[in-house]
């Protein structure tokens, strides 16, 4: 399997560590009948790593990301976190495959075990705001998301708070552009 190695900030990836990524993801070429790329992100922010491995499959992508201190375990969890994925995957593909169901397969998160079940539903108004007063809402109540009409776009966005404390905004988009 090749890699396409994307470094983040005050990082850059050493021999050893590309080494070790070729080594590892070879494992994985047992899941694909063609040379598949897999994109690798690492990321060293003071004392915390994070490591994200990203691979195109026929239905989708699978994802993997582990944060930690020690980038070369992280690399190893990524990888096996991959493989348990990828074998998954294929394991529903082959099912859908015998069971002749295959042109109508739609794709799963292949990191879920259980089927998705809605518990709960809530219905609210959206008040007309601009994001930064829904990022001040959104810490009101204590949530990690918030949905509310934009009062410039009269659409309805999310705010969203990143891994790295910042904020999101989330502007759908209908059709193509």
């Amino acid at each position: 399997m090749n890699f396409k190695l994307i470094t983040g900030k005050n990082f850059t990836a050493t021999q050893a560590m590309e080494e070790l990524l070729d080594k590892k993801l070879a494992k994985l070429d047992r899941f694909f009948v063609a040379k598949t790329d897999a994109e690798v992100f690492m990321d060293l922010v003071k004392s915390k790593a994070k490591v994200e491995i990203t691979v195109p499959v026929r239905y989708g992508v699978i994802r993997s990301e582990k944060t930690g201190t020690d980038i070369y375990a992280l690399i190893d969890e990524a990888v096996d976190s991959m493989e348990k994925q990828l074998k998954k995957y294929r394991s529903k593909l082959q099912d859908t495959y015998q069971s002749g169901g295959l042109d109508k397969y739609e794709p799963e998160n292949p990191a879920d075990d259980d089927e998705i079940k809605i518990v709960r539903t809530k219905r609210f108004a959206v008040k007309p705001m601009d994001a930064e007063e829904a990022c001040l809402q959104m810490e009101l109540l204590g949530h990690n998301f918030y949905m509310f009409l934009n009062a410039e776009s009269g659409e309805v966005n999310v705010v969203y708070r990143r891994n790295d404390g910042a904020y999101g905004l989330i502007e759908p988009v209908l059709g193509e552009e």
